[in-house]
């Protein structure tokens, strides 16, 4: 790849590395000869303390004192002179006692004899730390003079060492160390680099497949790093969005079924406008002729009158039955109707429905045969039940036919109760059975006429049962019909 993570890890950290090598060179060559010389004068200043507190105590002779004086002598390469006030040595660590000696009385009395490029570092109330180069033998040291508590006189002398050669030869080694670390690290970089970039490809793998619509392609990755976390995320980011296509594609579905029941309403409509223009043009029309009739005295006797004004208010009940229809069937189909759950006697309901329907059935000399007795409770709007039944019941009394017998049966099955209505006569036609519960359709239209039928019963029927989420259905018979329709009985 033409930017390699893999390439910018390396470059990034060899870059880094390099900067540090550099900076810890920077810093031993300005800030290491003022930490070794401040290092010198805390060991000299340590001396100071123990020998200045075995003469406070007088433990300058015991055994302990010795052995520790000696060990911060070799160790921190010390020399040292002490002298009472008689000038008399007390405590000598080299064999040059008599330069010492000299060393410290200068410092004493001889100010304006004092080495060249003497510099003094520190100035206590008791001592002075300072830094000279011997004249002699061109060496540097760091020396601190002055008085104990007890009045005696000394003299501590560290050498330097040549500071500036240990810096330099300290920085060579910095150097050659650093780019064998270099390129020992650049290595093994480039391998710690690839394998944290092999699961970076497989996710890009992954998530151009993604981008392809291809969920499938998983991350298996078992460590527990942040680039396994981010692949599990990329998981659930594939579920979630594969879940999220799902339910697009199914609302696309949904709303595809949307406009395609709108396209259908919208043909409905007109179809319903059609067939509500056709059914009362024909009332309308007699209406409006029957009138003009009466207005111009086509006919002066009563009984011609009479018949006139009999032939208008029965197109204008016609009318306005199917008026009244037509916005219960609106109502429901819309969702504007409420339906209120209750329970009640579908028995009781139906016997006080054939008992008002009594003359109906004997003015046409039809059996009716209801032999339920015990009481059936059901759970259904009571209003529109009765609706239900009033249509069934009304078309069978319109097409009884040969024996005349309605019959009336309910059977429970499976917490439910099925109302049937049968009539005798001629079954409805196999073209029809699919069509009979639409808007207007009247499979025998002639005789649909002869009792004002509107063709929007069974529709009603259709609608209620559909808002209860009840079956309801048709089964002909060779010497008649039934419809029928279910209700929960808990």
């Amino acid at each position: 790849m033409k930017y390699s993570i893999r390439k910018q890890f390396a470059m990034i950290f060899t870059g880094l590395m390099a900067a540090t090598i550099l900076l810890c060179w920077f810093i031993n060559s300005t800030l290491l000869g003022e930490y070794y010389i401040g290092n010198k004068k805390k060991v000299l200043k340590n001396a100071y303390g123990i020998v200045n507190r075995a003469f406070s105590a007088g433990n300058i002779l015991t055994e302990e004192f010795d052995i520790q004086l000696q060990k911060i002598i070799e160790k921190y390469n010390i020399s040292l002179i002490v002298l009472d006030t008689d000038s008399q040595m007390l405590i000598t660590s080299r064999n040059d006692q008599e330069i010492m000696s000299k060393r410290l009385w200068d410092n004493f009395f001889d100010d304006f004899g004092r080495e060249e490029g003497q510099t003094v570092l520190e100035k206590g109330e008791n001592y002075t730390i300072q830094r000279i180069t011997d004249s002699r033998t061109l060496t540097e040291y760091i020396e601190m003079w002055g008085v104990f508590d007890n009045g005696n006189i000394f003299l501590f002398r560290t050498a330097l060492e040549g500071i500036k050669d240990s810096v330099a030869i300290a920085n060579r080694f910095l150097a050659y160390v650093g780019m064998a670390a270099a390129v020992i690290s650049g290595g093994v970089i480039l391998m710690v680099s690839r394998k944290v970039t092999e699961p970076i490809l497989e996710l890009a793998e992954i998530s151009e497949r993604m981008a392809g619509l291809d969920f499938n392609a998983k991350y298996c990755g078992t460590s527990r790093t942040e680039i396994a976390l981010l692949g599990h995320n990329i998981n659930e980011l594939s579920n979630t969005l594969e879940e999220t296509i799902s339910e697009l594609k199914t609302a696309n579905n949904e709303l595809q079924k949307d406009i395609e029941k709108k396209n259908e309403i919208d043909e409905m409509r007109k179809e319903f406008l059609s067939n509500v223009s056709h059914e009362l043009k024909t009332p309308i029309a007699l209406i409006q002729g029957y009138a003009e009739g009466l207005r111009e005295g086509i006919n002066d006797d009563a009984e011609s009158r009479e018949f006139y004004c009999d032939v208008i208010i029965d197109e204008a009940a016609k009318m306005n039955n199917m008026v009244k229809k037509l916005l219960t069937l609106n109502q429901l189909e819309f969702g504007n109707d409420v339906i209120a759950m209750e329970r009640f006697d579908i028995v009781a309901l139906i016997r006080n429905y054939l008992q008002s329907a009594e003359i109906l059935a004997k003015q046409r000399e039809i059996r009716v045969f209801f032999e339920e007795n015990r009481e059936i409770f059901v759970w259904a709007d009571e209003f529109k039940v009765e609706e239900v039944f009033t249509n069934y019941f009304s078309n069978a009394v319109h097409h009884a036919a040969g024996q005349k017998v309605i019959d009336i049966k309910l059977t429970g099955q499976d917490n439910k109760v099925r109302i049937s209505v049968f009539n005798t006569g001629e079954p409805v036609p196999e073209a029809s059975i699919g069509h009979i519960w639409e808007k207007f359709y009247k499979a025998d239209k002639a005789r649909t006429r002869e009792y004002g039928g509107s063709g929007v019963g069974l529709s009603i029927v259709k609608a209620i049962m559909e808002s209860m989420n009840q079956g309801y259905g048709v089964i002909n018979y060779d010497n008649g019909v039934e419809f029928w329709f279910e209700l929960e009985t808990n």
